[in-house]
């Protein structure tokens, strides 16, 4: 009977993995600059059909509009670099606004807190859901989204639910500076923050191994299911934030509020340049890809394209923001 004979790096150079060193390619280096040339052209390009356009009232009132799109966008970002998708993000921001609308009379203040808490504990069920039945995240948001949008149509009787309490959320109405609304400084703090821990811990290796290679992750050691349950985690809580300043916004409660968000945060995730294969990418270009989806939202309608076109826009947006970040070294076959 013979012996196998397992082939290590001592009996067999040609066995030694291959390290690949250096920096990012030029490609990448081009796809890293990419939010920010797209959102420079596309200001310019609004200034030019408007000239009004590009003054403090408009300007303010475009960031003031991106601000639950960003907080969206960023929450997400960590699952795609995970290697997942969440595509349940907007139905769980309507689903938000609902009990937020719901439960303010009782709780007041502390709705806030209890709506991110509850969707952020609703993502993590998600990410538990994905790693522990080992379903593709696809198919558990894509569920999710459906579940949501029923529970929210159900408890609010498939109507809007008005705001009865404005003082809870007035301060999300305020400007930072007399300028900058404070919608949106909350929305940029959400990106510092989040950003700052992950790079000041061992979260940013994790999240990137996980997406890059996760076989590769786990052999090395790095808690894989516990790294995606987080951004499971994170990507519901910002669902709720985002419900949070729409609910100020539009003083009311409704089970499809958000629901035009979702093409609009991955379109913003993409453009950003993170590849939806994982593993490449940051919630800072994420940040200036939903300015450059905002920007479209707002400059369709004044340089004359109807507003029927913004799905079809999305589509092609994403389609080609795809296309160029696409690590096609993970994908031997393309389904």
């Amino acid at each position: 009977m013979s012996t196998p004979v397992i082939a290590t790096p001592e009996s067999n150079p040609a066995a030694e993995p291959a390290i690949v060193r250096g920096g990012p390619t030029l490609a990448q280096r081009v796809t890293s600059f990419m939010p920010v040339i797209a959102l420079v052209a596309l200001l310019a390009a609004l200034t030019i059909a408007d000239p009004d356009f590009l003054t403090q009232r408009s300007l303010t009132a475009a960031v003031r509009t991106s601000a639950p799109l960003v907080v969206l966008a960023a929450g997400a970002t960590l699952v795609v670099l995970c290697g997942g998708i969440d595509l349940s993000i907007a139905a769980l921001c309507s689903l938000s606004t609902v009990l937020f609308a719901m439960w303010l009379p009782d709780l007041s203040g502390l709705t806030i807190v209890a709506v991110i808490a509850a969707a952020g504990a609703i993502g993590a069920v998600q990410g538990i859901a994905h790693v522990l039945l080992r379903i593709p995240s696809f198919v558990v948001t894509l569920g999710g989204m459906s579940i949501f949008s029923a529970i929210a149509l159900v408890i609010s009787d498939a109507g809007p639910i008005r705001v009865v309490d404005r003082d809870a959320t007035k301060w999300l109405n305020l400007y930072v500076a007399g300028y900058v609304p404070m919608s949106f400084f909350v929305a940029l703090l959400v990106v510092a923050v989040i950003s700052l821990v992950i790079k000041l811990t061992p979260l940013e290796s994790f999240v990137r191994a996980t997406g890059y290679s996760e076989s590769a992750a786990r052999l090395a050691g790095t808690p894989v299911d516990l790294v995606k349950v987080m951004a499971f985690t994170i990507s519901g809580a910002c669902a709720g934030l985002a419900a949070v300043m729409l609910a100020s916004r539009n003083f009311s409660g409704s089970p499809t509020m958000a629901d035009n968000l979702l093409l609009p945060a991955v379109a913003a995730i993409v453009v950003g340049g993170t590849a939806i294969t994982g593993g490449h990418g940051s919630l800072w270009r994420s940040l200036a890809g939903a300015l450059v989806v905002t920007l479209l939202r707002v400059g369709l309608p004044i340089v004359g394209v109807p507003s029927a076109w913004e799905q079809i826009l999305y589509g092609a947006i994403i389609v080609a923001a795809v296309a160029l970040t696409l690590d096609r070294s993970k994908v031997a076959i393309i389904k």
